[in-house]
């Protein structure tokens, strides 16, 4: 099984109301419990844009500098992602169309080069 990240950048997402908002968070509901359901969801989160930004941080002679802003100066930042463990490429499209889908805005799709590092269960455990 291959992990593929699921993302979509903020600026793909015109303005919606309140309303609309809602919408799409129960239609996205629908397909991350889908995937649940299909145990492909290894971990998800959205609902991020400029105002979640903490800090940014670079290494100046070797030691981090940590500032509330300016931000990296970039066109496009990140709304939202998943991440899921599927067997091949297909797959990992499928679900990228399923959000895209529900969401109504695009969705872009990388793999993973290999196994990645998660935090530890009390066992020792991935």
């Amino acid at each position: 099984m291959t992990e593929y990240l699921i993302t979509f950048n903020d600026e793909w997402v015109r303005e919606h109301t309140a309303e609309e908002l809602r919408e799409k968070g129960t239609a996205a509901r629908a397909v991350l419990e889908e995937m649940q359901a299909d145990d492909v969801l290894i971990f998800t989160n959205g609902g991020l844009d400029r105002s979640t930004a903490v800090c940014s941080v670079e290494a100046v002679d070797g030691k981090p500098v940590f500032s509330d802003g300016p931000y990296v100066e970039t066109k496009e930042h990140l709304g939202g992602f998943c991440v899921v463990e599927v067997p091949d490429d297909e797959t990992a499209r499928y679900w990228a169309g399923r959000l895209a889908t529900a969401l109504d805005w695009p969705q872009e799709v990388h793999r993973f080069r290999g196994p990645g590092h998660a935090r530890r269960t009390s066992s020792g455990q991935r």
